[in-house]
C-alpha cells in the first residue's frame, strides 16, 4: 500500500528510509538576515518493488526540519506550504517534483516547524534499480504576507529510497501526469514556487536614474521670486536624479528622480515632492494601505534642517516584483531664516505596516543631491525658533511646530509618525524549515 494515494501493487510492499543532510537556507533579500546552516531528516516512502509502466507515488515525510521557529512570531495554522524535488539515480535519471497542502497546527515561537508530507508520481520506463534522494525544498508561508525561502543541500545527500524496477506488463494505476522519461508530477502551485527568494524583490527594477546623483547647489530654473513680494503663490520645482542607499533589508541602491515644488501661504509653504514611476519593485505581496513613503526634505541656504513631508499608503495591493509607484508626499514648510533657502531630496523612507506592526527603513541620499528648488524666504514666528528635525525616525513635530536654533520649523501633516524606505513586513519566513523574520532591523519584527 502506497502511503497517500491508496495505490496497492501487489508484491510490492512500501519501504520508508531515513536521510539526513546538511542543509543551507536563503530567507529572502528583504529580510536582512544571512542564510542558515541546519540539518534536514527526511524518511521517503516508495514501493520496494515496480514493474515497467507503473505509475508510483513516493512520500516525503519532513521528520526534523533545518532550524526551529525564532522566538519572534507564532505561526497560524494551515500557513505553510512545502514543496521539493527528487533526484532521480540508478536506472533512470531526473526529478520528480513534490507538493504537499498548506496543512499545518499552530506553530508558537521557538518551537519544531511542523511540515505537511510531500507527495509526487513516477512513471517507471526501465528496468533495474532507480534510486530516489531527497534534494532542494521551499517553504511558503502565507500570512501576513506571501514569502518563498530556498533550502539546498550543502552536502552530498544519499538515496532515501530504492524501486526495483523488473520487466512485466503496465499493471498499475494512479494518475498522475507524467513529464519527460523518468519524472512526472505532483504540480507546484505558482505561489509556493522558490521564486519569492531570489534577490530580483529587492532591486530597483530598472527604473534606476544612471550614474551618481548631480552636483550640489544648482538651483536651476527653479528658483522662486522674493518671499511673495512679487504675488507669485505657485514654486516649481525642477527635476533632480538621486541615488539612495537603503538599510537592510530595503534594496541596496534605488534611483529616482525628484521634484520639489512649493505653494505659498501666508509666511508658510505647501511642499509636494514627487518621485519617478517604479522606483523599486516589491519584494513580496502587500495589501492596500500597508505601504506609506516619507522623505526629510533637506534645506540649505540661508536656512537649515529638514521638512518631513509623508504620502499616503498605497490604494491598490501590491503584487511581488512588480514596480512600486510611491504616492506623492506632502507637508509644510515654516521658514526660519529670511534669505535665499534651498530644498533638496533628502533620506527617503517607507514605512510597512501589517497585522499591527510597522517597520521603517530609511534610505540615504548616496553622496549629495541637487536643489529642486530654490525660495527666497522671510523668517517666520514660531519658525526662527522652529525645531528642524533631521528626520530621525520617531520625530513627529507638526506643521509649525517650535523648537531651537534658528531652524526652519518641520512637519508632516499626518502627525510625521511614519518614515523610511524599504519593503518588509511585520511577518515570519519560513526558509527550510527554518523561520527567518523580516524585523523591525536588529529586532525590529517579523515578516514572512
Amino acid at each position: 500500500m502506497l502511503g497517500g494515494a491508496g495505490m496497492l501493487l501487489a508484491a510490492s510492499p512500501a519501504q520508508a528510509a531515513d536521510v539526513s543532510y546538511a542543509t543551507e537556507c536563503i530567507p529572502p533579500p528583504i529580510s536582512g538576515l544571512p542564510a542558515v546552516q541546519g540539518t534536514t531528516k527526511v524518511q521517503l516512502t516508495a514501493p520496494a518493488e515496480a514493474k515497467v509502466g507503473d505509475t508510483v507515488e513516493v512520500v516525503w515525510k519532513t521528520v526534523e526540519a533545518a532550524s526551529k521557529n525564532p522566538d519572534v512570531l507564532d505561526l497560524g495554522a494551515d500557513t505553510v506550504k512545502p514543496t521539493g524535488t527528487l533526484k532521480v539515480g540508478g536506472a533512470a535519471t531526473g526529478t520528480v517534483q513534490m507538493e504537499g497542502p498548506r496543512q499545518n497546527p499552530p506553530i508558537p515561537k521557538n518551537s519544531a516547524m511542523v511540515l505537511s508530507d510531500m507527495k509526487g508520481t513516477l512513471k517507471l520506463e526501465k528496468a533495474g534499480e532507480i534510486t530516489l534522494t531527497p534534494d532542494a525544498y521551499n517553504i511558503n508561508v502565507s500570512k501576513p504576507i506571501s514569502t518563498d525561502t530556498k533550502c539546498t543541500p550543502k552536502e552530498a545527500v544519499q538515496p532515501g529510497a530504492t524501486i526495483k524496477v523488473t520487466d512485466g506488463g503496465g499493471s498499475t494505476t494512479a494518475g498522475g501526469t507524467t513529464s519527460g522519461s523518468t519524472t512526472a508530477g505532483g504540480t507546484t502551485s505558482g505561489s509556493t514556487t522558490s521564486g519569492g527568494t531570489t534577490s530580483g524583490g529587492t532591486t530597483s527594477g530598472g527604473t534606476t536614474a544612471g550614474g551618481t546623483t548631480s552636483g550640489g547647489s544648482d538651483s536651476g530654473g527653479a528658483t522662486s521670486g522674493s518671499g511673495g513680494g512679487s504675488g507669485q503663490t505657485d514654486f516649481p520645482g525642477k527635476e533632480v536624479a538621486v541615488h539612495f542607499t537603503c538599510t537592510s533589508p530595503g534594496p541596496a541602491d534605488i534611483g529616482s528622480k525628484v521634484t520639489i515644488n512649493a505653494k505659498k501661504s501666508g509666511g508658510s509653504y505647501a511642499l509636494t515632492v514627487k518621485t519617478a514611476k517604479g522606483v523599486m519593485d516589491s519584494p513580496a505581496d502587500l495589501p492596500a494601505g500597508a505601504l506609506k513613503p516619507s522623505m526629510d526634505v533637506a534645506l540649505g541656504g540661508a536656512d537649515k534642517g529638514s521638512v518631513k513631508v509623508t504620502g499616503p499608503a498605497n490604494a491598490e495591493p501590491l503584487k511581488q516584483g512588480k514596480p512600486v509607484d510611491l504616492a506623492d508626499m506632502t507637508g509644510t514648510y515654516k521658514p526660519g531664516a529670511s534669505g535665499k533657502s534651498t530644498l533638496s531630496p533628502g533620506t527617503l523612507t517607507i514605512d510597512v505596516t501589517l497585522g499591527g506592526q510597522k517597520i521603517s527603513i530609511p534610505c540615504k541620499v548616496k553622496g549629495s543631491a541637487a536643489v529642486s528648488l530654490e525660495l527666497d524666504t522671510a523668517a517666520q514666528e514660531g519658525g526662527a525658533s522652529g525645531s528642524a528635525t533631521s528626520g530621525s525616525a520617531g520625530s513627529s513635530s507638526a506643521a509649525g511646530g517650535t523648537a531651537s536654533g534658528g531652524l526652519a520649523a518641520t512637519g508632516a501633516e499626518d502627525n510625521g509618525t511614519l518614515r523610511a524606505l524599504g519593503l518588509v513586513a511585520g511577518t515570519a519566513i519560513l526558509l527550510g524549515g527554518a523561520v527567518f523574520t523580516f524585523t523591525p532591523w536588529r529586532r525590529l519584527r517579523g515578516t514572512r
